[in-house]
Parts: C-alpha cells; structure tokens; sequence
C-alpha cells in the first residue's frame, strides 16, 4: 500500500504509481476502447485488478469491494491522460 503522503508530496512515486497503471490501462485498451468510451475504469496497480463503472463513484464501489482503502488508479477510457490517483473510499 502507498503511504498517502509520499502519493500526495513525492512526485517520483505518483509518477511511477500512474505509470504502472497506465501500463495496466493500455494492456487492457482493446477490450475497454471503444465500448466502454467515457466510461472509468479503476486500475489497482500492484495486483492488476480493474473495475468498469459509468461513473468515478461506481468504479470506486466495485473497487472497494475488493481492495478496501487502496491506493488504486481512475482512468476516463479512451482518454487516459484524465487519471487520478485516489484511495478507495
């Protein structure tokens, strides 16, 4: 689990932790683009583990249930460059 200070204050490890997910999103980006377009998609990064939800509070709930209070990466599909690191909540 990624301390919530070192996501928040340390740029290396934010960079490194959306990269990894990011690399995550693009293996997945023929199952996901174009079908589920606008939609999110939740990326837990260290087990690879991914929800889909129509919204960021969908997503996040799926998320949840399997990796409660984990840094995870929201992913906009077809848009990857709108990311955000967060902790499920």
């Amino acid at each position: 689990m990624t301390d919530v200070m070192a996501m928040y204050k340390d740029k290396a490890t934010r960079q490194a932790f959306i990269g990894k997910g990011l690399e995550i999103y693009n293996s997945l980006k023929g199952q996901l683009e174009p079908a589920h377009n606008g939609e999110i998609v939740a990326i837990e990064p260290n087990s690879g583990d991914y929800v889909v939800g129509k919204t960021l509070g969908k997503a996040d709930k799926a998320m949840f249930q399997k990796h409660p209070d984990t840094w995870v990466l929201f992913v906009r599909i077809g848009q990857p460059d709108a990311n955000i690191p967060l902790k499920t909540w």
